[in-house]
């Protein structure tokens, strides 16, 4: 199976710039220092599934021409990754069928206090969505075989995941051993690494660059990139030649 996988966005929770911050990446007019939340999509000839709904996406689709939406699949419950979910109304209409969303059991609950009213009323603007809860056992979209990695957030227990020679991670600072040996073998691995300096939850470029070391994939490219991580054009002469800096609207192809 042919996938193509589009940034939609490559930033931290803030964004890029960040509101009030007068540093160089932020006042940065190279387009690739402008990073929305993070967020990917991820389409085959039979699917489109957004991978994280946060608070640009509705920018982010509008931005990318997408005309139809399969599944919405979400690696945690932390608002920059879960509070666009509203915007799949758009496709409910077009559709004409609820959007079917993916997560954990914490992620479903907080759905639920988030968007409570989504299950409180049959007014008809409202958005649907069927409820899918997944945890580290493999389950399918259609005729895509994901097999779920469960990393750690500090303590918060995320979800990556590997769609065949592709393994997305994101919002992570330790991936358990068990859970590394469903990414050997990924020939493009995506990862987050937030900044140079120590950070209590997110990997940083040096960790993010060892976990590359071990897994050895044909390419890697970073994500959920903060302003302090540095400029863009910077940093990515610092990196390994298969290893490049994500920017927003970059799109690979397997």
């Amino acid at each position: 199976m042919n996938l193509k996988l589009t940034f939609l966005g490559t930033g931290t929770s803030q964004g890029v710039p960040v509101i009030t911050c007068t540093c160089g990446v932020c006042k940065s007019k190279n387009a690739k220092d402008t990073r929305l939340r993070t967020s990917v999509l991820i389409q085959s000839k039979e699917l489109n599934i957004i991978i994280d709904a946060g608070p640009d996406f509705r920018y982010q689709v509008l931005r990318s021409g997408l005309q139809r939406l399969d599944a919405v699949l979400f690696t945690h419950q932390h608002r920059d990754h879960i509070a666009g979910l509203d915007d799949v109304r758009s496709f409910n209409f077009k559709q004409r069928m609820a959007i079917p969303v993916y997560g954990n059991d914490l992620v479903i609950e907080q759905i639920k206090r988030e968007f409570h009213y989504i299950f409180e009323s049959n007014y008809p603007g409202i958005p649907q969505i069927n409820i899918n809860r997944i945890d580290k056992k493999p389950f399918s979209i259609g005729n895509l075989p994901i097999k779920p990695i469960e990393v750690l957030h500090h303590k918060l227990p995320v979800l990556g995941f590997r769609m065949h020679d592709l393994t997305y991670i994101t919002d992570a600072n330790t991936i358990p051993s068990k859970e590394f040996e469903k990414i050997y073998g990924t020939k493009i691995l995506v990862l987050n690494a937030l900044q140079k300096d120590d950070h209590i939850s997110h990997f940083t470029l040096d960790e993010a660059l060892k976990v590359i070391d071990i897994i050895q994939p044909e390419k890697a490219y970073l994500t959920h990139i903060s302003h302090n991580m540095g400029l863009h054009e910077d940093v990515s002469r610092e990196l390994p030649s298969n290893v490049y800096l994500a920017y927003d609207g970059l799109a690979i192809t397997l």
